[in-house]
């Protein structure tokens, strides 16, 4: 198999387990690099706190096999931060895989990288894929040509090892699965909209709702400004 050059993007206020989980899985590739690209190498910090070091910055990014936008509250800034949709843009041209996890597909939908393809986000923000011009599909991972979607935060593991399957062969998938001792067995059957109580699905939707109407009129702007409404 080939060297692989692998790039998450690292930005201000993403949810860390979007880009730990994947990166957990893509470090543990043989013949693999994986970067943490950003536009500067000041430290980091997630939405909870958790400070991480980019690896490398926009201008000195090498060439990429594989480009992964992960999600977070942050993702409302950059569907209108033109220097990074630029930056995904490039690299999408010589990348062989556009990847996402959670709602860093509205980031690839705000680089104008999804019309016309199937894809998945968090369940609380897919229906804003459509005003992207993306077609969207309720499940954990969606792979449409050489995009690959993953659903919110915790599928970033299972994406990834979806990825690795189709790139290294599914032993080499399984390997790297066992090694992590992914096994996952929840506590509650809550981790879906459609396994939860309905109790709790009103529970957290009104948590988060205005921030959702945050993030819904950042989609909007964004979907104007591809000229898709």
């Amino acid at each position: 198999m080939k060297n692989l050059s692998i790039g998450i993007l690292l930005f201000p206020k993403l949810t860390q387990l979007d880009l730990t989980g994947p990166y957990e899985v893509f470090s543990r590739i043989p013949n693999s690099e994986v970067h943490l690209v950003w536009k500067d190498t000041d430290p980091v910090t997630s939405d909870k706190g958790l400070t991480i070091l980019p690896t490398t910055t926009f201008d000195k990014c090498p060439k990429l096999n594989i480009i992964c936008v992960p999600g977070g509250p942050g993702q409302v800034d950059l569907m209108d931060d033109e220097e990074t949709l630029n930056f995904i843009r490039i690299k999408a041209k010589e990348a062989d895989l556009i990847t996402s996890v959670c709602t860093g597909s509205l980031v690839l939908g705000a680089a104008g990288l999804l019309v016309g393809y199937q894809a998945t986000s968090h369940w609380a923000s897919i229906d804003q894929l459509r005003m992207l011009g993306a077609i969207p599909l309720s499940e954990r991972v969606v792979a449409d040509r050489n995009r690959i979607t993953g659903a919110g935060v915790t599928s970033g593991i299972d994406f990834a090892l979806k990825l690795v399957s189709e790139l290294c062969g599914e032993e080499v998938a399984k390997a790297i699965q066992l090694q992590m001792e992914y096994d996952p067995a929840p506590p509650f059957e809550s981790g879906s909209p459609y396994s939860a109580s309905k109790n709790t699905v009103d529970f957290v939707k009104n948590k988060i709702s205005s921030f959702q109407e945050e993030r819904l009129n950042a989609t909007l702007k964004a979907s104007r400004k591809l000229g898709l409404i």
